[in-house]
């Protein structure tokens, strides 16, 4: 019969382990929320044409930070599940520095802000249905 194949032993490597988690890497929350700034989405919409980028960077899609080549594709892609899951995702408010500081245990200074986040916690937590026990 004929040779059997070796396989590539390249899922114990470091160099293809890292380059397999980074390679799909997309833009946090906190970013898009930069970008849907109307200045940034202005810049970001109109930009100059770009040979390197698929379309020309002509058909950008904001919300998740992806070029598209054709206008028809653009069009498919916000019909999609990721995108509708990315839309509703960028709606709601990006958490602060001091929010990550708070619920990490780290108590802010002032009492008053202590309070608005407390509340703010709670109405995500409700939102999302967990439970807390």
């Amino acid at each position: 019969g004929q040779k059997q194949r070796r396989k590539a032993h390249t899922a114990k490597h470091k160099q293809y382990r890292k380059a397999r988690g980074t390679k799909r890497r997309t833009k946090d929350l906190d970013q898009i929320a930069e970008d849907l700034q109307p200045e940034n989405a202005s810049k970001l919409l109109n930009q100059e044409i770009d040979e390197d980028l698929p379309g020309q960077g002509q058909f950008y899609c904001l919300h998740c930070s992806k070029y598209f080549i054709s206008n028809s594709a653009m069009q498919i892609h916000f019909k999609s599940k990721p995108h509708k899951k990315r839309v509703r995702a960028t709606k709601e408010k990006p958490y602060s520095q001091k929010e990550a500081e708070y619920c990490a245990g780290l108590m802010p200074a002032n009492p008053k802000e202590i309070k608005g986040m407390q509340e703010q916690i709670i109405k995500t937590i409700a939102k999302t249905k967990l439970i807390l026990i």
